[in-house]
């Protein structure tokens, strides 16, 4: 203020000032704007991106061989409310053709009982689609203890292995079922109004296919435990499965804790996610190939693609998240998978990382297998695996597929660690690595992969699928803030035993509860 003030004093001060004010207003104009382009850069360079902070999380890795915290809740899926036995008569029968594979199957399975309880039908054993990718025709006798599955669904469902005879004109034969197309993710609405309407005109229906065929989100809890006890429950592998994925399990566990992995790095899904630029150009014609004729034409860009999650995880970077996370070569793997596109090729650089890779035909009585280790009988063995193992790692999770059931058992199955890449995350990690940046490779992928539930109770939040994430309708508390979360009496299967045996003809037989606790966790 002095100097100006002395300035202005001065003779022709004021034409000097509006002088050189105007030229050291522009110099800090100019100063201000390049200040601001550069912040808006970096702002801008920061939007979209999540930049790891410098403060990594860390994480015990010997405490993930055990289950996670379980905050005091407990797997239980039987009713809290009034829940009646099915009627004598029903309103007619329900047949059901469940396409894709294994763990598409089971949630169709979940679904049809469903179906069959809101419209009081006779379920019929539901089919099992034997599609191309299978070439599997087991049948659900082949891959389920039938028996079990109907006694475990009594106070449910009625089920029947096959549609009655009927007569006509002085003939037996079979009924017929009407056949049905029912609509995608359809409503109860739809099974109650439409689909009731013709199983009571024709006597059965026959929905077909029937993967996704009932909406999974359900404002009924009672609805959704049922859901649970079917699957978690009710559909437990034939004994000679059972056996067989416990020898497998003996074996690994003979040497101490072992993780399983989901490497789902096969031909269909790398087709269906349409990640082709990493292979070869032979092998790139023939994954365009299979996604002609197998899905709907859609323009797939591969960084697009990779940038957002899509891309199933190389067997490499799979390597390269465990060893980042702190396991070491040490380490025995159960790896569940088909065939590995591309082979050894993608196969050596984990290996290299970790040496101990098994599947089910290195750990067990291969002989068994063989003939259908592709099919579901082989699918069924990696399913047990993965579900007793110690920590499960999912690399490609989707709807309705097996690692996402897996995902929803093992938090039922007492919140079993579940270590689950965040692909999306871990992205522009690995593009960086492909373009040379490497630095601060694996605290990156720390900062990622420590960001994680690791199996504990936690909100269903879209996309995460109720056979993912039953919590909390299929779970409860010994002592709970809410009432609606208290566990149902520990007395339960005695009871609904007593009143099986007291049964016959007596109308009581309609009983309050169902039969599990929940102490019967694993549906084995």
């Amino acid at each position: 203020m002095r100097r100006g003030g002395e300035f202005w004093g001065r003779r022709g001060g004021a034409q000097r000032l509006l002088k050189h004010g105007a030229k050291g207003m522009a110099v800090r104009l100019s100063v201000a704007l390049i200040v601001l382009i550069v912040c808006s850069l970096s702002l801008f360079s920061m939007i979209g991106v999540t930049r790891p902070s410098n403060r990594v999380e860390t994480v015990d890795i010997d405490k993930l061989w055990k289950s996670a915290n379980s905050g005091g809740w407990r797997p239980s899926s039987a009713p809290r409310s009034y829940w009646p036995s099915p009627p004598a008569e029903t309103n007619g029968f329900l047949r059901v053709r469940c396409n894709g594979g294994l763990n598409q199957q089971r949630g169709a399975i979940c679904n049809a009982v469903l179906a069959a309880r809101i419209m009081n039908a006779t379920l019929v054993l539901p089919e099992l689609d034997a599609n191309s990718f299978w070439h599997d025709e087991s049948g659900f006798p082949g891959i389920y203890d039938v028996e079990h599955f109907i006694k475990s669904l009594r106070y449910d469902v009625r089920i029947v292995q096959q549609l009655p005879d009927v007569s006509l004109k002085g003939k037996t034969k079979k009924m017929k079922a009407y056949q049905i197309h029912p609509p995608r993710d359809a409503p109860l609405s739809w099974y109650t109004t439409f689909a009731l309407k013709k199983m009571k005109e024709y006597g059965a229906i026959y929905l077909t296919p029937f993967s996704h065929r009932l909406a999974e989100e359900i404002d009924d809890p009672e609805l959704q435990r049922l859901r649970c006890r079917v699957n978690y429950h009710a559909l437990r592998f034939r004994p000679h499965i059972m056996k067989l994925s416990s020898d497998i399990v003996d074996n690994l566990r003979s040497q101490g804790h072992f993780l399983s992995i989901h490497l789902r790095f096969e031909m269909d899904m790398l087709a269906f996610a349409g990640c082709f630029d990493i292979f070869t150009p032979e092998e790139q014609e023939i994954l365009k190939k299979y996604r002609k004729n197998n899905f709907a034409e859609k323009e797939l860009v591969y960084r697009e693609r990779l940038l957002i999650g899509k891309c199933p995880l190389t067997p490499e970077e799979v390597g390269i998240i465990l060893r980042s996370m702190g396991f070491d070569n040490s380490t025995r793997i159960y790896i569940a998978a088909g065939d590995i596109f591309g082979g050894d090729r993608f196969m050596k650089p984990f290996r290299s990382m970790f040496t101990r890779l098994e599947n089910h035909n290195t750990v067990g009585p291969s002989e068994k297998l063989e003939e259908n280790a592709r099919g579901l009988v082989g699918s069924a063995v990696d399913y047990m695996v993965c579900l007793l193992s110690d920590i499960f790692m999912p690399t490609y999770d989707g709807p309705s597929n097996f690692a996402n059931n897996l995902m929803g058992h093992r938090l039922y199955y007492g919140f079993r660690t579940t270590i689950q890449p965040n692909r999306k995350a871990l992205a522009p990690i690995f593009m960086d690595r492909e373009e040379g940046r490497t630095s601060n490779l694996e605290e990156r992928i720390r900062q990622v992969m420590f960001n994680s539930k690791f199996g504990g109770p936690h909100k269903r939040v879209r996309p995460e699928s109720f056979y993912t994430n039953s919590w909390p309708e299929c779970f409860c508390q010994i002592s709970p803030k809410n009432p609606a979360d208290k566990c149902p009496p520990n007395n339960t299967m005695e009871v609904l035993e007593s009143q099986l045996q007291n049964e016959g003809d007596d109308s009581e037989s309609e009983i309050l509860t169902n039969k599990s606790d929940g102490s019967d966790s694993t549906g084995i």
